[in-house]
């Protein structure tokens, strides 16, 4: 199977550490036979030099291949960990159409990072998704419009403004 490790917990408003000691707690999935452990900042604080930190820590022990991230994107900074994940050889990333989700026991946290803004950047680093942005987009705002309110997506609310 595949195992979430979060890994981020706040400390007080600007500092962060990484707890239950993520690096040994993947591992111990890995030894009991998950496929792929996630690792997860789902209170979106994460930077892209924790993100390096902490993938350089737990890549030592299991392999890259074995790893997926999973940003939210509360200070803005999820594309950022996703691009030093991906440059580290992590291949697979969890995203949610229009950034929906969110974090229960974080107050004040944003979703999870937007499926169409992953999706366009990866399509401008040249990597094939296979995905349709502009279908994409259209599941976006039809799923937002149900919901009665805006894409959280950047990508979405630029190719709507553009006529797509």
């Amino acid at each position: 199977g595949c195992f979430y490790v979060y890994v981020y917990a706040c400390v007080h408003m600007h500092v962060c550490v990484l707890v239950c000691g993520p690096r040994q707690v993947a591992k111990q999935f890995k030894d009991l036979g998950c496929y792929e452990v996630s690792l997860g900042d789902t209170i979106g604080i994460g930077t892209p030099g924790s993100m390096e930190a902490m993938l350089a820590e737990v890549s030592a022990h299991i392999p890259i291949s074995c790893l997926a991230v999973h940003c939210h994107d509360t200070y803005g900074q999820a594309l950022s960990n996703i691009l030093v994940a991906l440059q580290m050889g992590v291949s697979v990333v969890d995203s949610s159409i229009s950034g929906l989700g969110g974090c229960p026991y974080a107050p004040g946290a944003s979703g999870n990072v937007a499926t169409e803004d992953v999706v366009y950047m990866l399509d401008g680093l040249g990597i094939e998704t296979g995905v349709d942005i502009k279908k994409l987009v259209d599941v976006s705002y039809f799923i937002s419009d149900s919901l009665g309110r805006k894409p959280s997506s950047k990508v979405s609310l630029a190719l709507k403004c553009s006529k797509l």
